[in-house]
């Protein structure tokens, strides 16, 4: 059995993810970790898929769009406080802030996050403007 745990989110980035947003991570058990994910105001993120993993996102600051693409179906959704979506394996997926404040959002990854290799960059509906 998993001992407890208890975290804040960290002030500064722990790393960048695969999308080019900053990440600070979080807690994790054995089926799944969990991350908090923020773009800079007017900033376009890369378009990845994963995969192995899917994830549940909570946007909690900022305004934005998130892009998901499965196969012929795509869509194009307004994000804000109090969103949630899914990111189901294999979804393409890109998302941009729209406004002067960054877009924040924590995510619950199942399983936990696998580490390098686990995202591919696909082509998106944005041109990106991150690094």
């Amino acid at each position: 059995m998993a001992r407890f745990q208890t975290s804040r989110i960290p002030t500064n980035r722990s790393t960048v993810a695969p999308d080019g947003s900053d990440v600070r991570i979080l807690l994790g058990l054995e089926r799944g970790s969990m991350a908090h994910f923020e773009l800079a105001p007017d900033r376009v993120s890369k378009a990845v898929a994963h995969r192995a993993v899917e994830e549940i996102w909570l946007f909690l600051s900022g305004q934005g769009e998130m892009w998901r693409k499965q196969s012929d179906y795509e869509e194009i959704v307004s994000v804000e406080p109090g969103v949630c979506i899914t990111i189901p394996l294999h979804t393409h997926f890109q998302f941009r802030c729209r406004g002067n404040q960054p877009l924040a959002a924590v995510a619950v990854t199942m399983p936990p996050w696998p580490g390098a290799g686990e995202a591919a960059i696909v082509a998106g509906k944005w041109q990106p403007s991150v690094d």
